[in-house]
């Protein structure tokens, strides 16, 4: 499937060739280059974390929810340029923290580069759950299983919900308290 998305998106001119690469804008050498990947058969290989699956998202979401360097690591910012403190992760000494000057140029062209397009998310949901297909999916899944309609969600209205606001986008968040049918306590 995904080799046929390729192709239609270089037919309908969505992909873009520079460089050493831009002979792959003739649709002959696209399909050349991509022949020999036809051949092979790929298999994803994923085990079972050892920690389960909230360390799983411990560990990406400080990938994901972080800036390219933070300020603490900033050391000095003078003539010499910018220095800062990395990690050598293939010394096996105990101090792997070393100090590196760059020109301030040079500092912010590679923070720069960590820096996403307009329009480009960081996380995205994929799969099953990807936005342009979630409902269709969510609706096979529905009927595959037997449940032929959402799920019955009740909100109290107790109190009213604490308002907090978002960091990223500033917007208001609610916090509402679900109660599903089957936890309802009875009559």
């Amino acid at each position: 499937m995904f080799p046929e998305r390729l192709h239609q998106a270089h037919r309908d001119g969505q992909l873009q060739f520079f460089g050493h690469l831009a002979a792959l804008a003739s649709a002959a050498s696209f399909t050349q280059y991509l022949a020999p990947l036809a051949q092979k058969d790929w298999y994803v290989y994923a085990k079972q974390p050892f920690a389960g699956p909230h360390a799983v998202l411990a560990y990406l979401s400080r990938y994901t929810h972080r800036v390219a360097i933070s300020n603490h690591r900033l050391i000095a910012h003078d003539e010499r340029g910018v220095t800062f403190a990395w990690k050598d992760y293939r010394t096996k000494r105990c101090v792997r923290d070393k100090p590196m000057t760059l020109s301030t140029d040079e500092f912010i062209r590679r923070f720069l580069t960590h820096v996403l397009p307009k329009g480009f998310h960081r996380i995205r949901h994929c799969g099953l759950f990807a936005a342009p297909v979630r409902r269709a999916n969510l609706t096979r899944l529905r009927l595959a299983l037997g449940a032929h309609s959402a799920p019955v969600v009740e909100t109290t209205q107790a109190e009213p919900s604490p308002t907090f606001v978002c960091r990223a986008c500033g917007g208001a968040l609610h916090i509402v308290e679900i109660i599903s049918p089957r936890m309802r306590s009875p009559q």
